[in-house]
């Protein structure tokens, strides 16, 4: 416990945005080979180690180790020293996990029937390193494979494991409106895309209510909306991004086609 509460702490010192984590990669390579570890690199930043012990199914343990752009106003005495960037999702815990699990792991490998991959995977948070850690071909042999997360909403010393989905899939959607500006007197003479936009909003969330069906659980989620210039000046652009989280792809494909639809009607009815 002690060296679990060091290394996240540590970690939480210097969180690295994807694809930028060169410092929290020499810390890990450092912290596994004192561990007898020989890391292998994984992209440009992130490694891999593997225990190679029998000839079992190959099994692997993956966690994510970049930070977000978040500036931390936490007050506690191991908060980030990278201005900027914060372990605002976790990401410190999860790979503290995994530096337990391996020496744990390592303790007891003589005991393991098969291949163990420990996986120290970047750029998650930018939905990069997991495609990019796939090209490795580094989890070709691999037959079962373990996300580590923490979860708030399970007890401390719980372990929550289940068969089938658990997170759900995320896809990033984006709108722009292009209307005409113009003074707020005189309305008419503009194409006012706040009241477009505003329309827009509240129209996706009937895709959940109104075209989803019931037991296949999804959000859409609107969390940036962009318009105008001015208080007294009619909005001439106006811009939402959000989210939609998935279990399905028939869900996931659903959603894009209403979004697309929904837009595209805005467009007419608001010219």
């Amino acid at each position: 416990m002690d060296d679990l509460k060091r290394w996240r702490r540590d970690l939480h010192q210097i969180p690295e945005l994807g694809l930028e984590e060169t410092q929290t990669t020499a810390y890990l390579k450092a912290e596994l080979e004192k561990m007898g570890y020989q890391p292998q690199p994984l992209l440009e930043t992130g490694l891999y180690v593997f225990i190679d012990h029998g000839y079992g199914k190959s099994v692997a343990f993956r966690t994510d180790i970049d930070g977000l752009p978040v500036n931390e106003e936490t007050g506690v005495d191991f908060a980030s020293t990278h201005k900027g960037i914060m372990h605002a999702c976790g990401h410190d815990g999860h790979t503290a996990i995994l530096l337990a699990t391996a020496k744990i792991l390592k303790k007891h490998e003589s005991e393991l029937d098969r291949r163990v991959y420990l996986v120290f995977q970047p750029a998650e948070e930018t939905a990069e390193g997991a495609r990019f850690m796939l090209k490795t071909g580094v989890l070709d042999s691999v037959k079962r494979i373990y996300g580590i997360h923490i979860f708030n909403g399970i007890p401390s010393g719980k372990i929550s494991l289940e068969e089938g989905p658990r997170m759900a899939a995320t896809n990033w959607l984006a709108v722009h409106l292009y209307g005409r500006s113009g003074h707020a007197g005189k309305p008419h003479e503009g194409i006012d895309t706040a009241v477009a936009v505003s329309s827009m909003v509240m129209n996706f969330q009937s895709i959940i209510s109104r075209n989803l069906n019931p037991l296949d659980p999804a959000v859409l989620t609107i969390g940036k909306v962009e318009a105008g210039t001015a208080r007294n000046v009619i909005a001439g652009e106006a811009k939402i991004e959000g989210t939609a989280r998935t279990f399905s792809r028939q869900a996931q494909e659903m959603i894009e086609s209403r979004v697309k639809e929904i837009a595209k009607a805005h467009e007419q009815m608001y010219g």
